[in-house]
């Protein structure tokens, strides 16, 4: 009996889902090769390390390493299966950048054979998985690309988003449900196939930009819902209300579930994605703007807030967390980050960052006189204490530990302030 073929698979990006996804691939028995622009990157991969902080991804990718099942490359190989896990940035108009997804594509091409699949991961607006095709088919006019209604192809290209939890990628990449959109039903079928090797979640396909679609909506739903929280947060304030114990109280009612506010919206999917439908169809999405303006509002409101609070406070402040949400090293689109900037940058050494995920601030903070100290030593030496991210070890600091500080907490972690 002739040996099992290894599916061969290349996932072009190797940051917080690229890098994961190439770990999980590769310990359901596929050869997996990770591209990545960054040579740092690809050595430490190569070494068995992670660059990115994810719970039990280090384990992972030092097993599947040492088996000869995962390396990393700057430069790409042919393969079954191509995943493009590349980040797609808006522009200062909020227009969203494919550029990188067009790249990955188009560095695919040389390498692509009849019965390839190509798999768009990354967050994308409607039609750009057709993009990628009209890249690839341009480059290679001697296969045979997918259209609606033009029978077989020697190439699939299908659009499957991620859609998992910082902190719990690992289990959800394989546990959640997966909407799969191909450009034609065959092609949706091949990216099904595949999926099945590793996911025990529901498999659901589709066309592509349905999938597409269904990626920005599932975000720009969750935007809205934090948007109402966060715009509640600022009538109760002004009326001298808790905010905390009116959403409390409001969700105990069976068909409530407000979300909790917090000192704005960020990570890579909700405080972006809403925009790409906006861009879409700017006539017709004053909600979905309206919840971003709100959102990013309520950074502003919290940057006004504390700095009025500094200023009429002598002593140090600690501002606890600069990550976009609990117990993660992740700091894209953080309006946490965003409201350490602003406040370093006006009250300079006065500042005093707590962040247990990093070793050293980034240079834009440090160049400010702000200093990176520890949980600890900011209840010894602050008097004023910020509150912008609720990591356990913040939740962790009982009342009496804190008891005389100016307290301003924007995640509702240590009561009403």
């Amino acid at each position: 009996m002739a040996p099992k073929h290894q599916t061969k698979v290349a996932v072009l990006g190797l940051g917080y889902i690229g890098l994961p996804t190439a770990a999980v691939v590769a310990r359901s028995g596929a050869s997996v090769l990770g591209i990545d622009i960054h040579q740092s990157v690809v050595d430490t991969v190569n070494s068995g390390g992670v660059h990115i902080e994810e719970v039990d991804l280090d384990a992972l990718v030092q097993g599947v390493v040492q088996c000869g099942l995962l390396r990393a490359s700057v430069t790409l190989e042919a393969a079954d299966v191509f995943i493009i896990a590349v980040p797609t940035p808006f522009d200062d108009d909020h227009a969203p950048d494919v550029r990188h997804v067009l790249t990955a594509a188009r560095g695919i091409a040389p390498v692509l054979k009849a019965g390839d699949v190509v798999i768009l991961e990354s967050t994308s607006p409607v039609g750009t998985t057709d993009q990628v095709r009209d890249a690839l088919e341009a480059l290679r006019p001697d296969l045979k690309f997918p259209h609606a209604g033009n029978g077989a192809a020697d190439v699939a290209i299908a659009y499957c988003p991620e859609r998992v939890l910082p902190g719990r990628i690992l289990v959800e990449l394989i546990d959640n449900d997966r909407c799969i959109g191909g450009i034609t039903p065959r092609c949706a079928r091949k990216a099904l196939a595949f999926y099945r090797t590793f996911v025990r979640g529901a498999c659901i396909t589709t066309t592509a930009k349905v999938a597409e679609m269904v990626k920005l909506s599932e975000n720009a739903f969750r935007d809205v819902n934090i948007a109402f929280a966060n715009e509640l947060s600022l009538v109760a304030d002004k009326m001298g209300i808790d905010v905390w114990d009116v959403i409390a109280l409001a969700n105990r009612h069976p068909r409530v579930n407000i979300p909790s506010p917090g000192p704005g919206v960020g990570g890579h999917c909700i405080a972006v994605d809403p925009w790409f439908i906006v861009h879409s169809a700017p006539e017709l999405t004053p909600l979905i703007r309206t919840a971003r303006n709100v959102n990013d509002g309520k950074t502003d409101h919290v940057i006004a807030r504390a700095g009025k609070l500094i200023e009429a406070e002598a002593g140090r402040v600690a501002l606890l967390g600069l990550a976009f949400k609990a117990n993660v090293d992740d700091f894209r689109e953080s309006p946490a980050m965003k409201v350490a900037k602003a406040l370093a940058a006006k009250f300079g050494d006065r500042i005093a960052i707590v962040e247990p995920h990093i070793a050293e601030l980034p240079a834009s903070l440090a160049a400010t006189g702000a200093t990176l100290i520890d949980i600890d030593t900011a209840l010894a030496e602050c008097e004023t204490m910020v509150v912008l991210v609720d990591h356990d070890i913040f939740k962790s600091v009982p009342a009496d530990e804190r008891a005389g500080k100016i307290v301003y907490d924007t995640r509702g972690i240590w009561g009403a302030n």
